[in-house]
């Protein structure tokens, strides 16, 4: 269901709807887009797999969907994708989890090729997103406007994202939930990647949310929050907050929580019955002077 809003609540937030075909909003320097596209086709699940050194990846895969926020003046672009997940999937290479049904499992494996799984099937991935500050820079002998690239640096912090505020009833001027990747493990679970953007008058807020659920075995919740406040339009401080849940069905029934699948199909009743793996908050400065 699309979300309606108000044209008044634009006009007062400074805020205008694109209009280039683009699904997003310009609100106090920001652009924030949404795209959404089909599955990979086989061509293109071949070209990922060649570059990601893989012969897997999960059975849907929304290689044209993104979602992209944008400091128009900085040129600091936080952008979330498939591909970049993958490739935190790759590297981070985490063991396979031990089920006992898995030599019936046929993930993804040619009929002529012997199931062996050897590789993290559950395609958890560390992503956090992806940054990139643009640059423009002068040739000197041309006068030609080069454009250039570089990673923005978080700082660790102890700062805490303001959930309070983002439990205030301020309009939201745009909403959007994007798939970027899924796999259903086989009929055995889910595995889901996605990422939600809400846009306020004061701030914008994400949510990028890694869910697994191996049915009976492993319940696993990797969440990044980001959120920035419009107080500083020029100099926006972004603040992410990192944080990985973990249980096993066995731990907990032990706590005397349901074991059966239905009672976890969604992550967020499950997210405070797991425990906490990792937890870090960081913050990025964007200067607008770069």
């Amino acid at each position: 269901m699309e979300l309606e809003v108000d044209d008044k609540d634009l006009k007062a937030a400074g805020a205008e709807i694109l209009t280039d075909g683009h699904h997003g909003l310009r609100i106090h320097g920001w652009e924030i887009v949404s795209y959404k596209g089909s599955i990979l086709k086989s061509s293109s699940v071949i070209t990922w797999e060649e570059k990601l050194e893989t012969s897997h990846l999960p059975e849907m895969v929304f290689g044209e969907s993104s979602l992209v926020l944008k400091h128009v003046i900085s040129g600091a672009k936080i952008h979330f994708n498939a591909f970049d997940a993958l490739t935190g999937w790759k590297k981070e290479a985490l063991p396979p989890v031990e089920v006992p049904a898995a030599a019936q499992w046929k993930f993804r494996s040619k009929p002529f090729q012997q199931v062996i799984l050897d590789y993290d099937y559950t395609f958890t991935t560390p992503y956090c997103g992806s940054e990139t500050i643009g640059l423009d820079m002068e040739k000197k002998d041309s006068g030609e406007i080069l454009e250039a690239s570089c990673s923005p640096c978080w700082e660790d912090c102890e700062e805490q994202i303001d959930v309070v505020a983002l439990a205030s009833k301020e309009p939201i001027l745009f909403y959007d939930e994007v798939v970027l990747y899924e796999d259903e493990l086989a009929d055995n679970g889910v595995s889901l990647l996605t990422v939600k953007v809400r846009v306020m008058p004061s701030c914008w807020f994400l949510l990028l949310r890694f869910w697994l659920r191996v049915d009976g075995v492993l319940m696993r919740l990797r969440d990044t929050r980001m959120h920035c406040a419009f107080s500083d339009s020029a100099n926006p401080v972004i603040l992410r907050e990192s944080c990985w849940r973990e249980a096993t069905f066995q731990a907990l029934a032990a706590k005397g929580y349901p074991t059966d699948a239905a009672s976890y199909s969604d992550p967020s009743i499950i997210s405070q019955k797991l425990p906490v793996i990792m937890h870090k908050t960081q913050k990025l400065v964007v200067h607008s002077n770069l």
